[in-house]
Order: structure tokens, then C-alpha cells, then sequence
């Protein structure tokens, strides 16, 4: 699976929306999660594709690097360093040109060769 992820996150990084679902189960589930409060889910490729490029504008450069890496019982879990430039001012008073670095985890798990569900976590 982690050839899979690391596909996944070379996308990802490359603000490939086309790269990123070309690794994704038609039925992926996204879940992400702030300080253990589920923020964002969508069901499914097509939704998952429009949040990815509704939200692909807001950075100029960003990036999620895996520090260390697990699978157990079918569940890969992947501690993450992300990083990345915003592109545009935000409401909440990010200005385009900050920077954002976060550490947190990803979880993944497969079907029939495919992602079919990503939980990302951050604080």
C-alpha cells in the first residue's frame, strides 16, 4: 500500500487532483479531523474531486512528507509533515505569501488495488 500512498502524495503535492483520484477507489471516504473534530467528509470520487479543486487554489506551493510510516491488520498509517503556501488572503487573516507547517497523521486503507478511505488528522 505504500507505493499507493506515496503515488498518492506525489499528486498531491503536484496540485494533481487527476493524479490524486487516479489512485482513489470510486467509492474513496475522506474524513479530516482538527483537535479529534471530524471538520470534512466527503463519500465517493466525485465528491472528493470537487472539494480537491474547489481547495487546490488555496495554496501556491504545499506539501505533506511522510516522517514514519505503519501498516497493520489493513490500516496504513502514515505520520505527516505538511507544509505549504497560501496563494490567497483568507477571512480569518492569513495573507496570500504565509507560510503553514503542521505535523499530524494519515490513515489509509485499500480496496481492489485502490484508496478507499483516507482520515487525515491534524491539532
Amino acid at each position: 500500500m505504500r507505493e499507493l500512498i506515496e503515488r498518492y502524495l506525489a499528486a498531491y503535492n503536484r496540485i494533481d487532483v487527476d493524479g490524486m483520484l487516479a489512485t482513489m477507489h470510486r467509492e474513496v471516504v475522506f474524513e479530516n479531523y482538527t483537535a479529534g473534530v471530524l471538520s470534512v467528509r466527503t463519500q465517493g470520487a466525485d465528491e472528493l474531486r470537487r472539494l480537491a479543486e474547489n481547495s487546490r487554489y488555496l495554496f501556491s506551493a504545499r506539501r505533506q512528507l511522510i516522517l514514519a510510516y505503519e501498516e497493520r491488520d489493513g490500516l496504513a498509517t502514515a505520520h505527516i509533515l505538511f507544509d505549504g503556501t497560501f496563494a490567497v488572503d483568507l477571512p480569518n487573516g492569513v495573507r496570500a505569501g504565509q507560510s503553514i507547517t503542521l505535523n499530524g497523521r494519515s490513515e489509509f486503507r485499500e480496496r481492489d488495488g485502490l484508496l478507499i478511505y483516507i482520515g487525515d488528522y491534524s491539532e
